[in-house]
């Protein structure tokens, strides 16, 4: 049960979601994801691959890293709702801004992996699930903050809960910019249900026009966002050493725990894989482009040569849709 009669002169510190191993998962796995990204975007989009810059392997481990933010994005946005009742508006905001840019990075790992999704009907509309959860947990989490800005009790150590109660007006209340700190929360949410109506339709459109446009000016947005979100957390979390606006009575999110030090070591994962890969392992199938020539642009020549057999540019889904329509079969 929250306590929203008096608001507490210091909170005891969460490692758990604003540590410093897990605020440097987060940012590390976000920047190595963006670089294979635009890695593999203008390469395409310049048309330059060649049997000496392969892409299978860069494909991979932009597959991982992907699916371990939106992963890990989703699960930390859960263990905040379910501490609501102790959880400060502080890291209850951390949260967010870690959400956001685990959508941002899924988003642009989905621009340059949109033909391995488009062959695989199971695999398309696993993604399409993974960003509607992120996107319904997210827009939950803007309610709470914009309650939160609305009463003034962003910045204090109330529990995230109170936003729905009455609160002691004596409690510790924001002093920032409260009309600015609403419109940019209003416009955050916003801004996620148009990034997921155009995921949405990019992830199942079967036609290819401004295709190399979307590519890079998505890459260009996803990546503003990613910075915007990293710089948030840069200069709010404790773990940062950034000035938080409020008093914890601990200095347990700057140290190395092994929570921290396993958040830091999961980032290894992926590239065990490669390294399987490399030893032949594990067999890859290589991605195709979606027609004749543009094999050449997407791939190089030895990589082509791996694909025996032709595989189709979209496949639908085997209860509704077809190759040419979303709806009719």
């Amino acid at each position: 049960m929250a306590n929203c009669t008096v608001a507490p002169p210091a909170v005891a510190s969460d490692s758990g979601v604003a540590g410093i191993g897990v605020l440097l998962s987060f940012i590390i796995t976000a920047i190595i994801a963006l670089v294979i990204s635009a890695s593999l975007i203008f390469q395409e989009a310049r048309g330059r691959a060649s049997a000496q810059t392969p892409s299978v392997l860069r494909r991979k481990l932009l597959n991982s890293y992907s699916d371990q933010q939106i992963l890990t994005g989703i699960g930390i946005q859960s263990v905040g709702l379910a501490k609501i009742d102790s959880m400060v508006p502080y890291h209850f905001f951390i949260i967010w801004m870690l959400s956001l840019l685990s959508m941002a990075v899924h988003n642009a790992s989905l621009l340059a992996l949109v033909h391995d999704f488009r062959r695989d009907w199971v695999l398309r509309w696993l993604r399409q699930f993974l960003i509607f959860v992120n996107l319904v947990l997210s827009s939950l989490y803007g309610i709470f903050i914009l309650k939160a800005v609305g009463d003034g009790i962003n910045d204090s150590t109330f529990p995230i809960k109170c936003v729905w109660q009455k609160t002691d007006t004596s409690g510790l209340t924001s002093t920032g910019n409260n009309p600015l700190s609403y419109l940019g929360t209003i416009l955050v949410i916003g801004g996620n249900v148009i990034v997921f109506v155009l995921a949405t339709w990019y992830l199942h459109s079967r036609s290819q026009r401004f295709y190399r446009i979307i590519l890079i000016v998505g890459l260009l947005i996803m990546t503003a966002i990613s910075i915007g979100a990293i710089i948030r957390v840069s200069l709010l979390a404790d773990a940062l050493g950034a000035n938080h606006p409020i008093k914890l009575s601990d200095d347990g999110e700057r140290q190395w725990s092994f929570g921290q030090l396993l958040s830091i070591g999961m980032l290894l994962l992926p590239v065990v894989s490669i390294i399987e890969i490399l030893r032949g392992e594990i067999n890859v199938a290589p991605p195709v482009a979606d027609s004749g020539n543009d094999k050449d642009r997407l791939l190089g020549e030895n990589e082509v040569e791996l694909n025996t057999h032709d595989r189709v540019s979209f496949q639908p889904n085997p209860f509704f849709g077809s190759q040419t329509n979303l709806f009719k079969k």
